[in-house]
């Protein structure tokens, strides 16, 4: 009887143990996301472009338009008749176009939603954060990739291994949710069995525990069923077959047949090929179950086999034998030969990467720490996904994204010094929202390209915070029982081989993290001015202006773009010549005004000039068109002639790089007026108040002759 009573006793501790973790990762989430919206809500709260919703990389799900966006980038990358195949990570859509030159890389970046467009590796890679499932959900059925979008395309022309890292990413990006998934699993489980042991109760022999760990195996122990679907998918074979194949090489009663070393087994006559080897200090029998390398060979293969039979197999009877035939020759030439020398390849791979992690494990981490994130700009990072499994296949242990996650870290830490350092209350809330979603989440490209690599030196302080902190790992011999992102959810992945590793891996990190962040604050970047502190700043340039301008005739020259009352505001002229109203634009949308009220200007002289200080925001690639943001809030359009965007930049020339803040004067860009004219092109120079709609009156001021220094804009607030 005591006895029954301890084990309840035990039993109940054991729920017990459960029931706390699981509460407690449920009230950690919705902590993190109730902060982090609460953050990033505030922190960007009213300082959104005049006319458009607040910008961040975290947005609640009905401000944005889902559908709009997705056929917006459409439209933008030449249409769908421009896509030749689409897949998406977790941040970013990967288009591989037809013709690259069709797409607009310059407006697709200034979409909604849009963080940032990357051109690399032969595809056009739009970064979208976090909405980037629905988006792509949203486009999917907008593009025709079956009937022959895939062929062509502008990659598979280009460089070989562009084209080959492609292809691995097509493999491997589905699967990448449900390894996560098993990597939180085993860090809750690991977790757990910590807790358990330190109330000296052991739970692996629980029920719980030892379905949750099925769980957790299921994506590896079927590796070659999901491969084998994700593979046929990117190589435009029959996704079925492959998976059968897979399917079969798990087969129980198959994989026992291989682990028998010392029975001789033939297909047709032909020796199955059965072996061991040994790695370290471990030795394994041949297994295809969790196996990476050996149904990618088949898949490849069932490729040429499968077209091979349809040139050959009359189309009423391919349904049927084509499938079967594969089946029947793929099987002995899987078992017999394409099996095995994924094995050996795979064992390769391991063999080379525990000899370089034996040779100098604090460089190996090192360099992947300090590098992962390039490798992530480039793309790169997807083909080292393949080491990483293969790893975890033959080992049963990883610690390539042990070391990635040093990177991780760093890169949200040098985001949260530039949320710590920057004055830019937008750039704030970009860097808030990035920092969460790389410490919590692993996901870094918010970080890297929504303020890192923007700003330069916080991509530096990460790269070498994350090579410190991959170092410590190395030297501590960090390993992980799972192929897991990093991020705070998945942090237990990593106590699985004891608790000296674990520590030395919580050292890394913090290292990283911390470091990066501390680094970046104190060595700081070139912040981006806040529009917020426009208004102060043209009051200081007006005082100036009007103490050096004290015997220029007229008081309206001298109030030029600064605050002529405390509710108007003077525009002078980017461009020197006559202003006339824009109702006498000959092209309609100008002269009805849809775009926003403003004035005129023919030009005299073929210089574009800031009228005040401002940052340049945009100029389109032809360089007839340009966006100013002043100081003090007033966003202008200028467009230089009626459809000058056909002469695609002829007789034009840029001054100045877009992003740049410039003073009063500056030239931006400068036009050869009498070449434009003998081309057959009007001239005439709209300049529009684009964000119109945010104040009270917006009026057009004629004048004879006008330059910066005179008014042809009055503006009420």
């Amino acid at each position: 009887m005591l006895l029954v009573m301890q084990a309840r006793s035990k039993d109940r501790r054991i729920k017990w143990v459960y029931f706390i973790l699981i509460y407690l990762g449920l009230f950690l989430c919705l902590l993190l996301r109730r902060m982090c919206v609460r953050l990033v809500t505030g922190l960007i709260k009213g300082h959104s472009l005049a006319g458009e919703q607040p910008i961040g990389i975290i947005k609640e799900e009905n401000v944005m338009d889902i559908n709009r966006v997705a056929k917006d980038i459409l439209k933008h990358v030449g249409g769908k008749e421009n896509v030749s195949d689409l897949s998406h990570c977790f941040t970013r859509l990967r288009f591989v176009l037809k013709d690259m030159s069709k797409a607009d890389k310059e407006v697709v970046e200034h979409l909604e939603g849009v963080i940032q467009v990357v051109i690399s590796g032969g595809q056009f890679q739009v970064v979208l954060g976090s909405k980037v499932t629905k988006v792509y959900d949203a486009m999917l059925p907008m593009v025709d990739l079956e009937s022959g979008g895939g062929e062509g395309g502008q990659a598979e022309k280009g460089n070989v291994l562009n084209h080959v890292l492609q292809v691995i990413s097509k493999m491997f990006t589905p699967l990448i949710p449900a390894i996560a998934a098993s990597g939180l699993i085993k860090g809750l489980l690991t977790a757990a069995k910590l807790v358990a042991a330190g109330r000296g109760v052991d739970i692996a022999s629980n029920d719980t525990y030892i379905l949750l760990f099925a769980a957790s195996q299921i994506i590896f122990y079927f590796m070659p069923v999901f491969l084998g679907y994700t593979a046929a998918k990117a190589l435009k074979c029959n996704e079925i077959i492959a998976m059968t194949i897979g399917g079969f090489l798990c087969y129980p009663q198959l994989d026992a047949i291989i682990q028998d070393v010392s029975a001789v087994t033939r297909i047709f006559g032909i020796p199955v090929i059965k072996g061991a080897w040994t790695i370290g200090e471990s030795t394994r029998v041949f297994s295809y179950t969790e196996s990476v390398i050996p149904i990618l060979l088949a898949v490849f293969v069932l490729m040429y086999l499968e077209r091979a039979l349809e040139k050959i197999i009359p189309q009423i009877l391919q349904i049927i034998l084509v499938p079967g035939i594969s089946m029947i020759l793929m099987v002995p030439l899987t078992l017999c030969l394409l099996g095995p020398v994924g094995i050996w390849v795979g064992n390769g791979i391991q063999t080379v990467y525990y000899a370089l992690m034996q040779f100098n494990a604090v460089l190996g981490g090192a360099v992947v720490g300090g590098l992962w994130g390039v490798f992530v700009i480039f793309g790169a990072h997807r083909a080292l996904l393949p080491v990483g499994l293969n790893d975890v296949a033959v080992s049963g242990k990883q610690n390539l994204l042990a070391f990635a996650g040093a990177a991780n870290f760093s890169q949200g830490g040098a985001a949260l010094g530039v949320m710590l350092k920057s004055r830019n209350r937008e750039l704030k809330g970009v860097a808030a929202s990035a920092t969460i979603s790389a410490v919590l989440v692993g996901i870094t490209e918010p970080a890297i390209y929504g303020c890192n690599l923007r700003l330069k030196k916080p991509m530096i302080c990460a790269i070498i915070c994350g090579a410190l902190g991959g170092g410590i790992m190395g030297l501590g011999g960090v390993y992980g029982d799972a192929f897991a992102n990093n991020g705070v959810l998945t942090i237990f992945t990593y106590a699985a081989f004891g608790m000296t590793p674990f520590i030395f891996y919580l050292v890394g990190i913090a290292v990283s993290f911390f470091g990066a962040a501390v680094l970046t604050y104190f060595v700081g970047f070139d912040d981006i001015p806040d529009k917020g502190d426009g208004a102060a700043a043209v009051n200081r340039a007006g005082d100036k202006n009007r103490a050096g301008d004290e015997n220029r005739a007229g008081d309206e020259s001298r109030a030029v773009c600064e605050n002529a009352g405390e509710n108007e505001i003077l525009l002078g002229s980017p461009i020197q010549g006559k202003a006339v109203p824009m109702t006498s634009v000959k092209d309609e949308v100008f002269s009805s005004e849809a775009l926003g009220k403003g004035i005129a200007v023919i030009p005299e002289k073929g210089e574009v000039t800031a009228p005040a200080d401002c940052t340049v925001t945009l100029i389109y690639p032809t360089l007839h068109a340009m966006g100013l943001t002043m100081d003090n809030g007033v966003e202008l359009l200028i467009h230089v002639g009626m459809d000058t965007v056909k002469l695609e930049g002829r007789y034009f020339q840029k001054h100045v790089e877009e992003g740049a803040h410039i003073k009063k004067g500056t030239k931006i860009v400068s036009f050869d007026i009498d070449k434009i004219k003998e081309a057959g092109y009007d001239t005439v120079v709209p300049v529009i108040v684009g964000n119109t709609a945010n104040f009270a009156e917006v009026k057009g001021l004629e004048r004879e002759h006008a330059d910066c220094d005179t008014p042809v804009v009055r503006i009420i607030r």
